[in-house]
């Protein structure tokens, strides 16, 4: 397979590039959030409760840069910043779901029941 070069950036194949675009710890998990509605910066820190914001910032920086996701800052007081998919966010959505499924499979495999675990955490944030 030739190497492929974008921005100075060498990709290996297809995968590699896609993997580039949506790989690392946290461009999964903001791209899932966004995929129902829009939503602002404070929203996205509250729902992804480990990120800090500075790997929030990088995060969302990396998304807009690669056009799969879109900013849009309202000028008003106080300022605030709405962040919502672009047509290609939405094409990866699937990918991201298949993962998803998978993920969930592989842990149900290994005894994780992952869905109570969510409800569980829900239940002692609640009570916070």
């Amino acid at each position: 397979m030739p190497d492929v070069f974008i921005d100075n950036q060498r990709f290996y194949n297809p995968v590699d590039y896609v993997l580039q675009q949506i790989g690392g710890t946290w461009k999964a998990p903001v791209l899932w959030r966004l995929r129902t509605k829009t939503l602002r910066y404070s929203e996205l820190e509250k729902d992804i409760p480990h990120i800090s914001q500075k790997m929030l910032t990088k995060t969302l920086r990396e998304l807009e840069k690669d056009n799969i996701i879109e900013k849009k800052v309202y000028a008003k007081v106080p300022p605030h910043t709405e962040y919502s998919l672009t047509a290609k966010g939405k094409m990866i959505i699937p990918l991201i779901e298949s993962i998803r499924n998978t993920g969930l499979e592989l842990m149900k495999e290994e005894g994780i029941d992952y869905d109570a675990m969510i409800k569980e955490e829900k239940k002692n944030v609640l009570k916070k």
